[in-house]
This record gives structure tokens, C-alpha cells and sequence, in this order.
């Protein structure tokens, strides 16, 4: 098993325990039920940037990137500096986030949010609702295509954003379908945790237009930015780079700043 097998063989032992402690009906009691969603899709469309910027403990590739940082201060501070959006990472377990986090981050800013997990059952969705998202992202390489229309058709019922992360050419030609709103290409092979740009620069041709495409992963510089955006390119997901800092607020500000500048 590669870690990502690991990963969704966890998953869903705590799904499943998960659901014998919350019910679904208890989820749909909760105040963002009835809360209208801010739409990172729309963000994307209009802005100069195209940041969405992440709130990340650790992951398995990296270890430790920043355990000191209050996701309330960073969401706020991301929110000043003037990302589209921000992703939350929920896994507990590998990358050290929580659903009170997102939480956090809701009583904190404004901006469409993320739920940044491994989603493989539609109680999850019905989770980031309850929770505060906005934006929910689906994983090809753990879903089958049914599972991805299942997941994307209710997370639109429920006003969320779906998008959809892909590492490669079969997993895209078995994803697109009309209930995404994003295809995001992840440049991190979470097989061998291998990264490069090429990914994005490679599937960018055959990603349709009517969904906004978004590099992920490995973006570390202005550098990276201006070279994926001739590829048509308009989401940015950022994380690390920025929480590995002291204050990731005033890192992604410096880093917006020199890029619109550019």
C-alpha cells in the first residue's frame, strides 16, 4: 500500500465512526445549512492573483511545517492580504488539521473556504456544509467516476464548489462532467510525493475551458506563477510556502504585492 492507500483505508474506519457519533440529521440542524456560500469560482474569475491560500499543520511528506500558527489569525490575515480563498485541511491524522478548524476559519473571515480532505463518502460533504465551507475537493485518483457524480451533484444541491484534483490523463478523461465547477492538477505525485510543474503544464491542454483550471502543489515562487498562466491557469493553491513562515498573513501579502507588481 503507498501512502495514499493508507490514507482512505484510515478514512473510512473514521467515517464510519464518525457516523455513529453524529447523525446526518444533526448535521443538517446546524446554522450554515442556512447560510449562503461565497463562491471561490467567482473569486477566481476576478481576481489578478488567483491565490488560494492553505492552512496546514504538517503533512506526510514534509513532516512538521508549522504547529505553532492560530488558524484564526491565519485565516484573518490571508483574508488581508488578499487571497481568493482559503483551503483548510481537516485530516486529522496525517496532516494535523480538524473541522473545528474550519470553524475557526468561518468566524474569522469572509472568503469562500475550502474543505481540504480525503472525501469518499457524501457524509463528508454534508460535514463541510456543517461545518462552513464553501468549496469542497474531490480526489480522482481515490474515487471511481460514479462516486465522483454521486459527491459532485449533492455538493451542488448544497451550494458548494467542487474541485476536482487530478495527477494525470485517465484520471481526467474519467472525471469531466458538468457538476464540477474546477479542475485542479496536483503536481505532487502522491504516490512518490515527486513534484513538478510540467504536470500542470502538460494536462492545461486538455482540461475543457469551461472549468476553471488550478495548479496545485510546488508553487513556491512568482516565478512558477507567471509560467502557468499562459497555460490558462487562474487558481494558485498555495501552502506551505506560506505557513512555514512566522506570519503566513504577512508572507502571502509580500508575495501578492511582488507578484502584481511583476
Amino acid at each position: 500500500m503507498n501512502i495514499l492507500d493508507h490514507i482512505v483505508a484510515d478514512k473510512r474506519k473514521e467515517v464510519d465512526f464518525k457516523k455513529l457519533i453524529i447523525p446526518v440529521s444533526q448535521l443538517e440542524q446546524s446554522v450554515f445549512f442556512e447560510r449562503a456560500t461565497v463562491s471561490l469560482v467567482n473569486k477566481l474569475q476576478h481576481s489578478s492573483s488567483g491565490i488560494i491560500a492553505e492552512h496546514k499543520r504538517r503533512s506526510p511528506s514534509k513532516s512538521v511545517i508549522n504547529q505553532n500558527l492560530n488558524v484564526f489569525d491565519v485565516a484573518k490575515g490571508y483574508e488581508d492580504a488578499g487571497v481568493c480563498g482559503i483551503s483548510v485541511l481537516t485530516d486529522g491524522k496525517y496532516f494535523g488539521g480538524s473541522l473545528d478548524d474550519l470553524l475557526l476559519a468561518r468566524a474569522s473571515c469572509q472568503l469562500p473556504l475550502l474543505r481540504k480532505e480525503f472525501i469518499i463518502d457524501t457524509y463528508q460533504i454534508l460535514e463541510a456544509k456543517a461545518y462552513g465551507a464553501d468549496v469542497i475537493l474531490l480526489i480522482a485518483a481515490i474515487l471511481s467516476k460514479e462516486e465522483i457524480k454521486q459527491f459532485s451533484e449533492l455538493a451542488k444541491s448544497l451550494n458548494l464548489d467542487v474541485l476536482l484534483e487530478i495527477h494525470d490523463e485517465e484520471e481526467l478523461h474519467k472525471s469531466v462532467m458538468p457538476s464540477l465547477d474546477m479542475i485542479g492538477v496536483n503536481n505532487r505525485n502522491l504516490k512518490t510525493f515527486e513534484v513538478s510543474l510540467d504536470t500542470s503544464k502538460h494536462l492545461s491542454t486538455l482540461i475543457p475551458n469551461d472549468f476553471i483550471k488550478v495548479s496545485e502543489s510546488g508553487i513556491s515562487n512568482i516565478e512558477a506563477i507567471k509560467a502557468l498562466q499562459p497555460y490558462g491557469y487562474q487558481g494558485f493553491l498555495i501552502g506551505e510556502n506560506f505557513m512555514k513562515t512566522e506570519n503566513a498573513g504577512e508572507s502571502a501579502s509580500t508575495f501578492i504585492k511582488d507578484l502584481l507588481k511583476y
